[in-house]
């Protein structure tokens, strides 16, 4: 064949575009390759789920009764930070009263031995008060704090906290104000405010600020530690687009939004920001490549982590949508090398009803971050993350690891082997603080997972995944201790979340049951007995299942309520399914607090024991 001058011009002209985006050069530091994106009619994502997460309410906004909540009564929390020191988790988070950007703002503290037992938030940097002569800048309505970096363990073991001062409505440029420091102490007290760091874009210093700089602290050891984190080029470069350091504080000028980084095995640092843009450093941070977009990352303006693991792999966890304001799920994608990702994985499918409007308060469970490097590692291999939902409560996930999705043989918990209040091993774990889900002893001396829920707008869950077949066969036992208000709800899922067998334990005391596209009552029951259930379930098309109760025959062949392929989960909820917000519900639609919304309901128990399930094709 021959060819003309013309098409061999234009074949030249594709070789170097195709070789342009070599994955792990600057041309594309990190790339997904799973090809599974998210349905975004469904919270979950369609996605199977990371399992064994168990994910913790650890703050409930409540404004009229804030002694319940964090003593304060605001209602928009958001932008945790993550630390492990002194055999104590520790979570930083923003308050203000109402929505993002908005005066006055302060940061809060909470922290917990365990991961699962948290305190009551603490105030750590309060709201700024700026001295009297000092007045506001033209446009400005107040002050606000803004954060992008919480924890610094020093080279001597002292723990910083930081956080970053400003005006609202912008944090940025010439609406900072500069970076303050304390010092976290063994005991659990905090050391004084300092200013680390002012806006390179004023002329803020000590006098005509209200906390002095750190160099003044009498504290030697203190200005060793502040002094060495700023002459750590990787960890102040989280510091970026707050203040631009225009006065040639950042060896690197062209970074994005709200940093995360891990090392790779070569040694090379993989930068991650909003946005989907990512770079390398081959100088541990003192430079990077110019920052480009990971075309594979789908993501908009919340955050992205990314972090080595305790099995020698990495992960990254962000909101695969790019859609600011509708951020869920919260998955994870794994990898060998911190540089080819696979399997999507859901983290976090939950998205509760926003209870209180707030400017700029997007729906979802978002903002997450784990501990950074150098910043601690709790006992055990788990990967912990915090996250605010809707901007309004804060969170916390406990990843096992290694990251899997699949279960191999059949199950048989009877819960004896676990801790009681400990972790529920194999378990998906949703538990606000109102509706908590944990292992307990019964009178009996019986252990066994119970579910409580006194919380008007969200619900406890918990998850099993099995072995995914055509055929199962789940038996398990079920005590409605208590049951006043909520429904107590057990669904078979396939891998994509859909619900083909649905049962609901009503507050008449009705059992109901699935039959094609309704439920049917099926029996009736008593509070404070246990009950048998068994459910034999073809999952084939146009499949059907049949259900036992105490070994009576109450549903014989019912019809699946929607075809699916196969089934690999079995749900427990304290009530109904939800699925919105949706992409369409309105974000910034004013509207009063939802009824109720700070005021527990009566209190309902349930309990769940010897879940054995099998499957096959």
């Amino acid at each position: 064949m021959k060819f003309t001058k013309p098409f061999l011009w234009g074949l030249f002209l594709l070789i170097p575009f195709g070789l342009q985006a070599q994955t792990g050069s600057p041309s594309e530091p990190v790339r997904y390759i799973g090809g599974r994106y998210i349905n975004p009619s469904h919270h979950e994502g369609g996605l199977r789920y990371a399992i064994g997460v168990e994910s913790r309410q650890i703050l409930r906004a409540n404004r009229t009764h804030p002694e319940l909540s964090d003593g304060f009564g605001w209602t928009y929390n958001h932008a945790p930070m993550l630390a492990y020191w002194n055999h104590t988790f520790f979570v930083l988070y923003l308050s203000n009263k109402e929505g993002e950007h908005t005066p006055n703002g302060q940061t809060l503290l909470i922290t917990s031995k365990d991961g699962i037992h948290w305190e009551k938030p603490g105030l750590l940097f309060p709201p700024y008060h700026a001295p009297e002569e000092v007045k506001l800048p033209k446009g400005s309505t107040g002050y606000m704090m803004h954060q992008r970096m919480g924890f610094y363990v020093a080279p001597d073991g002292r723990l910083l906290t930081l956080a970053f001062y400003a005006h609202s409505p912008s944090p940025f440029g010439k609406g900072g104000i500069g970076r303050v420091v304390r010092e976290i102490h063994q005991d659990g007290t905090f050391g004084p405010i300092y200013f680390i760091r002012y806006s390179s874009f004023n002329n803020w210093n000590e006098t005509n600020t209200s906390y002095p700089f750190y160099k003044e602290s009498p504290d030697a050891g203190f200005v060793a530690a502040c002094d060495s984190l700023l002459h750590d080029r990787l960890k102040t470069l989280q510091w970026w687009d707050e203040d631009n350091g225009i006065d040639g504080f950042f060896s690197f000028n062209k970074s994005h939004e709200a940093l995360s980084y891990y090392h790779r095995n070569d040694g090379k640092v993989v930068a991650l920001w909003k946005h989907s843009y990512c770079a390398i450093s081959s100088d541990n941070g003192y430079n990077f490549s110019e920052p480009v977009k990971a075309e594979t990352l789908i993501m908009s303006g919340g955050k992205i982590w990314g972090q080595r693991t305790d099995d020698g792999r990495y992960a990254l966890c962000y909101n695969p949508i790019d859609l600011s304001e509708y951020r869920w799920p919260l998955v994870i994608v794994t990898g060998d090398d911190g540089i080819v990702f696979d399997h999507m994985l859901v983290v976090q499918g939950e998205v509760p009803p926003r209870r209180f409007y707030g400017h700029w308060k997007d729906f979802g469970p978002q903002y997450m971050r784990g501990i950074a490097e150098g910043n601690g590692n709790p006992p055990g291999p788990d990967m912990w993350l915090t996250y605010s939902m809707n901007k309004e409560d804060m969170w916390i996930s406990r990843i096992p690891v290694p990251v899997r999705y699949k279960v191999d043989s059949d199950i048989n918990d009877t819960f004896e082997n676990m801790k009681e209040d400990g972790p529920i091993t194999n378990w998906n774990i949703y538990s606000p603080l109102w509706a908590p889900v944990k292992l307990i002893k019964d009178k009996t001396g019986n252990k066994c997972i119970q579910m409580t829920d006194k919380d008007p707008y969200d619900y406890g869950r918990a998850i099993r995944v099995f072995k995914e077949g055509h055929h199962i066969k789940a038996s398990m036992q079920i005590k409605i201790e208590k049951q006043d208000t909520s429904s107590f709800d057990i669904d078979i899922t396939d891998r994509f979340g859909n619900r083909p067998v649905q049962l609901q334990f009503t507050p008449d005391g009705t059992l109901k049951a699935s039959d094609g596209s309704s439920l049917k009552t099926v029996k009736k029951y008593e509070t404070g007995k246990w009950y048998s259930l068994k459910i034999e379930m073809d999952a084939s098309p146009y499949g059907h299942y049949s259900l036992l109760m105490n070994h009576e025959k109450v549903v014989d062949k019912a019809p699946l309520i929607m075809v699916v392929k196969s089934a690999e989960r079995i749900s427990f909820r304290t009530g109904h399914y939800r699925n919105t917000p949706t992409r369409e519900t309105p974000n910034q639609h004013k509207a009063p607090p939802l009824p109720d919304a700070d005021k527990m309901q009566s209190s309902d128990i349930y309990l769940i024991d010897n879940v054995a399930i099998s499957s096959h094709q």
